[in-house]
């Protein structure tokens, strides 16, 4: 099964943090994603780039509004995904535990959802009205 590990960290740490502070913690993360994926684990991630950069979609009034930043104000920002593939959430809690990027913030793990099923019925529908 996948799961979407979010990494997050407050972007004031990352910016205190010295550059050989940051090497290492880096080097440190990519040593471990390497483990990742030799085992079969690492399906895919990115990093995302600083939540100064973000813009936000929502729906009022029946439009479409657009806000700068990220959706949420929180000390600490998202700044990138991973997709797992393990057994099971207990798996995927201990694969990331070990995960050097735990250091530097939370990470949430969610099971990804399979929307097999659920495409294939809009695709019927939608090859309907054609």
């Amino acid at each position: 099964m996948k799961y979407i590990c979010l990494g997050y960290m407050e972007e004031k740490k990352w910016e205190t943090m010295s550059e050989s502070e940051r090497n290492a913690f880096v080097d440190e993360c990519f040593t471990y994603d390497d483990e990742l994926r030799q085992n079969g684990h690492f399906v895919g991630g990115e990093a995302l780039q600083s939540a100064q950069n973000a813009i936000t979609l929502r729906w009022r009034n029946g439009k479409v509004t657009v806000t700068d930043g990220p959706f949420v104000e929180t000390k600490e920002q998202l700044g990138g995904i991973l997709v797992l593939e393990a057994r099971d959430l207990n798996h995927a809690i201990q694969l990331m535990s070990k995960h050097p990027g735990v250091k530097g913030g939370p990470f949430e793990i969610r099971p990804a959802a399979d929307l097999t099923d659920l495409v294939a019925e809009s695709e019927r529908r939608r090859s309907a009205v054609k």
